[in-house]
């Protein structure tokens, strides 16, 4: 009885000298770094599949506000890409035989809140799933293949933008805003370190991250240069000439090249590591 008794204060003892240095850590920030992979969902790939992720790779740093909310400030690169080739299901985007890829380099700065109280270190509290949300900024440049020679889009206008014809479609820019939101897992392997797995959609503000948004304007410029032979212009605008049978193009004036009633956007899912930044603090008499 008398071995039970210390056996069972020992273990007290034991446990409250935990929890007070679980106290008395007091982790300051977090930095870490990401890889995963990236899929971009708009006018090309309107039917949302993920069967072309591309990579990507990431920065952060986490700061804690408690144990149960973070603010976090990251840096993003992925690469973003497809084509009409995987549409099989629609006949007219089989035609239209557009395609594109681009690199994006985003900044965001992200609220993440945890289900669970989250402790680094501890055997009590070492793993939550969280959401996370926030705004952020990103560049893009999409540019397709002619030939084997990569050809950059946007300077060509390829709708019309920047002609005198279509005075009402400016060319686009090279920056947007995007808005993350998702949900993740983080686990602590040790006071210093934790892995994390996380999925984050991007809402965007830009329709263009694959060059594809309104109607085709097959008259916004020149359709050939003075030898005769075919504009750059006019052989990227519409690329129906290389996949239908009489070699013919599909883009008329007017009619539908992409859908500008909704944005570009993307989702990365990415594991991660991070190192912690701790103090210690003296306990408390209480």
């Amino acid at each position: 009885m008398q071995k039970l008794f210390f056996s069972g204060l020992l273990t007290i003892c034991f446990a409250l000298r935990l929890h007070a240095q679980e106290q008395a850590i007091v982790q300051e920030g977090e930095f870490g770094i990401s890889a995963g992979a990236a899929h971009y969902f708009g006018d090309l790939n309107p039917d949302a599949h993920l069967n072309r992720p591309k990579p990507a790779l990431g920065i952060f740093f986490r700061k804690q506000f408690g144990n149960y909310v973070a603010l976090r400030v990251s840096g993003q690169f992925c690469q973003l890409g497809y084509s009409d080739v995987y549409n099989k299901k629609n006949q007219f985007d089989l035609e239209r035989n557009l395609s594109f890829n681009t690199n994006i380099w985003e900044f965001a700065v992200m609220g993440d809140f945890n289900f669970y109280k989250y402790i680094p270190g501890s055997w009590n509290f070492p793993f939550t799933p969280y959401v996370t949300f926030g705004i952020g900024a990103f560049s893009y440049n999409p540019y397709a293949y002619y030939q084997g020679q990569k050809v950059y889009l946007r300077p060509l206008g390829t709708e019309g933008q920047g002609s005198a014809a279509y005075p009402g479609r400016k060319p686009y820019g090279t920056m947007a805003a995007c808005f993350p939101l998702g949900v993740g897992f983080k686990y602590s392997l040790n006071a210093r370190t934790n892995i994390g797995f996380e999925v984050v959609y991007r809402f965007t503000t830009t329709d263009y991250i694959d060059d594809v948004s309104k109607t085709y304007a097959p008259d916004a410029q020149p359709h050939t240069l003075p030898n005769g032979s075919p504009t750059l212009w006019y052989l990227m605008q519409d690329r129906s000439y290389e996949v239908t049978p009489t070699g013919t193009d599909i883009g008329t004036k007017g009619r539908q090249r992409g859908y500008a009633g909704q944005k570009d956007s993307y989702v990365i899912a990415q594991f991660m590591v991070s190192f912690n930044l701790s103090t210690y603090r003296c306990p408390t008499a209480k």
